[in-house]
């Protein structure tokens, strides 16, 4: 590998020099309010992004992983009921953690490439008379395929049927890249980590409570010491951690907010559609497919790529690492080998991104698929010349 080629793989993201400096900062008592300058701009900021007015920011050296426990730990007691669909390895591991648990998942197996099945949902809550399912989780955006969810229509199907449950939202792979609100859809918890649309290194697990989750972690008995969000929230009150922060990555972030509330969220979700559009362009023109079954569903930070049958698309990710210095995602679960990954998020640009389609069709063409030199490059240049970057309107 190169370090001064970009990556392409959708998360660690490629980090700013800026954010790289920010992170790297002498030492300083994290019991002072010195630290304390530094949490809570950073725990407001990640309120900002999340389109929260009142969502309460918990931020523990951890990853998305902790930020998935977190939420289970502190809201859910053995044996409560959850409510999942499996279409993805992301969405997997998260109900394998909640099987780990010693919690009663109900799963709603969904194709691979599919969005969450609302319209499930909703039948299968309606039914649930006596509210045994105590939380419903969705993935948001599947990293393993390349698929957005609707959370508006998971928080539709919860009102239809007039169901208590909390909705639990993973957000890794799409809060500061794509469009979330946290408020306007009802979420109760939402999970993200530092190392995607931040554009930080992984170390950071960043988690939204609602009131009404907070008022779950009451009568929640699920053991918990590290994730406990009530000995963190005290820490807080006193500029502090129960335990030692990882101050420099909580620089980092804060740092990282004020370059994403600079640019303007509508800003960055339209820099990340535009990007991803450019993708999809060059996928076409290599007559390629997505894992991603349709335009409704289609993730704007990554995307997952159908090869022919009988060819191992994990030798495309191989050879862009072992000739051209250049990472790219493999498949993971049921696509391992059937697809190959192009991350399109966090810390990008146009120029950049026609480096890496470059690469991947020199990739494919090396290994002999019928791959013409240029022609997804030059699908993709024709869309970013009709949509230039600088266009962009103003931050407000």
């Amino acid at each position: 590998m190169s370090f001064q080629n970009p990556v392409f793989i959708p998360g660690p993201t490629n980090m700013p020099e800026s954010l790289r400096k920010a992170c790297d900062m002498p030492t300083i008592d994290h019991r002072s309010p010195l630290f304390g300058q530094i949490l809570h701009p950073a725990r407001k900021a990640v309120q900002t992004i999340l389109k929260s007015k009142s969502a309460e920011v918990f931020i523990f050296p951890s990853t998305g992983t902790g930020g998935w426990e977190t939420a289970l730990t502190n809201c859910l007691s053995a044996g409560d009921t959850v409510l999942a669909a499996r279409n993805g390895m992301f969405s997997h591991r998260w109900i394998d953690m909640c099987q780990r648990h010693g919690l009663n998942v109900e799963i709603v197996e969904t194709p691979w490439g599919h969005g969450l099945p609302a319209d499930r949902y909703e039948e299968i809550l309606t039914a649930d008379k006596d509210h045994k399912i105590k939380v419903v989780l969705a993935t948001h955006n599947e990293t393993a395929t390349g698929v957005k969810s609707d959370i508006a229509a998971v928080r539709r199907a919860l009102d239809a049927a007039g169901h208590p449950a909390l909705l639990f939202v993973d957000g890794v792979s799409s809060i500061a890249s794509m469009d979330f609100r946290f408020d306007d859809w009802g979420v109760d918890v939402a999970v993200t980590g530092s190392q995607k649309g931040f554009m930080l290194p992984a170390g950071l697990a960043i988690v939204g409570f609602s009131a009404k989750a907070m008022d779950a972690t009451k009568t929640a008995t699920l053991p918990r010491t590290f994730f406990d969000v009530h000995d963190m929230a005290k820490g807080y009150d006193n500029n502090a951690y129960p335990y030692t922060p990882a101050v420099g990555l909580m620089n980092g972030l804060n740092t990282a907010c004020d370059m994403i509330l600079k640019e303007g969220l509508d800003n960055v979700f339209a820099r990340h559609t535009r990007i991803a559009t450019g993708v999809r362009a060059a996928i076409d023109a290599w007559g390629l497919e997505l894992c991603a079954v349709s335009p409704d569903v289609y993730s704007d930070t990554v995307s997952a790529i159908r090869t022919p049958v009988g060819f191992n698309a994990t030798d495309i990710v191989t050879h862009a690492a072992n000739t051209y210095g250049v990472a790219f995602g493999v498949g993971l679960g049921e696509v391992a080998g059937k697809v190959f990954r192009i991350g399109h998020l966090g810390s990008l640009t146009d120029v950049m991104m026609l480096s890496g389609l470059a690469t991947a069709e020199m990739c494919m063409a090396d290994l002999g698929l019928d791959i013409k030199l240029g022609s997804g490059v030059a699908a993709a240049q024709e869309f970013y010349r009709a949509n230039p970057a600088l266009k962009q309107k103003d931050a407000a």
